[in-house]
């Protein structure tokens, strides 16, 4: 199976399945002399790990991370870094009606169709369970790029149709609710639809929204190796994701070019050129151009619900289904940290690459 590997120099291979022995990453290209420990990377996966709130799977995992190599008296050798964290509470048993039917929504047709295989428990390496690697290898990315003034505000901009009002937008408030919802009132509004639609047997789909501040100007290049496309194809690699805006995104359809376009202007030290606007959400031409970025990406509904739905078994039979198991009733705030972490991996990555990109700046590396 190939599809598992991500980046060009800051390069991270995922493994593992949801109902495995455990699921890792493997990180090549990370410098060497970072400070690293299980200690920077925990808090991350626990904004993912299962179990938090009444809005996520009751599967109770610790999600305890391990760095197995890549590391030398609390510090990175420059070494391939490799990180595993445990599954413990399997419940295969759970998934065994599903060897005979296609759930819909889910990978098991295409899987089969593809490979005349599947794992059925819990979806393999299309569980969101996988996601566990890219967090932790995310969270070296973050640590990296704070250490050089880049900084990410990630949340839940959505929930349904209930979107969290810009007046009411308060950073802090991210971490005091279980949706990450900068706005408490639309936390509230949300949470109470989500346990309605839990009752009613379904599930909620929502918006990430991810707020990136200090890229300089001049990341990504051209054509086909632009900075939004890469980061499009890092966020729409999270499974559940079915679309990525940049900036105003599909809201620039319904603009002018005269309210679509940012217009340039000197700082007020008269030394750098900035935006009076971001409609393009920091990138121009595929290249960053100095302003905040803004992505967004939307989640569909989790597909394992209890409401009846109709399928295919493997004898090619029409039959109703009712998925049971410990699922999502929604994925999105569990997603809120996966967002960030593709992303932080793509800049990083950028800006890797960036050192390269002129004469005069391999000549100041090498002076």
């Amino acid at each position: 199976m190939a599809g598992s590997t991500l980046g060009t120099i800051f390069r991270i291979s995922t493994w593992g399945e949801s109902h495995g022995k455990a699921v890792g990453v493997v990180i090549d290209g990370c410098p060497a002399g970072l400070p690293l420990s299980e200690e920077d990377i925990q808090p991350f996966l626990n904004r993912r790990k299962p179990g938090q709130s009444i809005y996520s799977t009751p599967r109770n995992e610790d999600d305890t991370v391990e760095i197995l190599s890549g590391t030398f008296e609390g510090k990175t050798t420059g070494t391939p870094i490799s990180m595993i964290v445990y599954n413990k509470t399997q419940r295969s048993s759970d998934y065994s009606e599903i060897a005979s039917y296609y759930r819909p929504g889910h990978a098991d047709y295409t899987f089969d169709a593809k490979y005349g295989f599947r794992d059925y428990r819990g979806g393999g390496r299309s569980s969101a369970r996988e996601t566990i690697a890219r967090v932790a290898a995310g969270a070296i990315a973050v640590k990296i790029l704070n250490l050089l003034g880049i900084t990410f505000t990630t949340f839940t901009r959505s929930i349904g149709n209930i979107e969290i009002d810009e007046a009411r937008f308060d950073e802090q408030e991210i971490l005091n609710n279980k949706l990450y919802m900068p706005d408490a009132e639309a936390a509230a509004k949300a949470g109470d639809y989500i346990v309605q639609m839990t009752k009613e047997h379904n599930s909620v789909g929502g918006c990430v929204e991810a707020r990136i501040n200090g890229i300089p100007a001049g990341l990504g290049d051209t054509v086909f190796e632009k900075l939004d496309a890469n980061l499009a194809k890092a966020v729409m690699s999270i499974g559940a994701v079915k679309c990525v805006e940049i900036g105003e995104g599909k809201k620039a359809a319904t603009l002018l070019g005269s309210e679509n376009n940012d217009g340039f202007v000197m700082d007020e030290d008269g030394t750098t050129v900035v935006k009076s606007s971001n409609h393009a959400g920091g990138i121009l031409g595929g290249i960053s151009d100095g302003s905040e970025i803004r992505l967004r990406a939307t989640f569909k509904p989790t597909p394992s619900i209890l409401k009846t739905q109709h399928t295919v078994n493997k004898n090619n039979e029409n039959i109703d289904i009712s998925i049971k198991g410990r699922h999502d009733p929604i994925v999105v705030p569990r997603a809120v940290v996966v967002v960030e972490a593709m992303s932080a991996l793509t800049i990083l990555d950028a800006l890797l690459l960036n050192m390269t990109a002129t004469l005069k700046g391999i000549q100041n590396f090498y002076r």
